[in-house]
C-alpha cells in the first residue's frame, strides 16, 4: 500500500530532540512546520548551541520558552 510519507517530495526526518517524524522543507522554508515558531537571533543561537539538526515546531516552541524563562530567572 502506498504511504503518503513515501511519496512526499520532501525528506522525512526525526526531530533531533524528541524523535517525532517531521517533513523537512528546507528548500521551501516558509512552508516548513518549523517556520511557525518565530525565534529571535539570540534564541536561534541558544538552540543551535544545543542541537545541530532539525527540530519539530513543538520542540522549538518549548526551547524558546525555556530560554525566555532562563532570562527572567537571572
Amino acid at each position: 500500500m502506498p504511504s503518503a510519507l513515501l511519496h512526499s517530495k520532501h525528506e522525512i526526518i526525526p526531530c533531533e530532540r524528541c524523535g517525532t517524524a517531521i517533513e523537512c522543507k528546507a528548500n521551501s522554508y516558509t512552508k516548513c512546520q518549523c517556520s511557525a515558531v518565530q525565534l529571535t537571533i539570540n534564541e536561534v543561537q541558544h538552540i543551535s548551541e544545543l542541537y545541530d539538526g532539525c527540530l519539530c515546531a513543538k520542540c522549538l516552541f518549548e526551547l524558546q520558552q525555556e530560554y525566555r524563562e532562563s532570562l527572567t530567572a537571572s
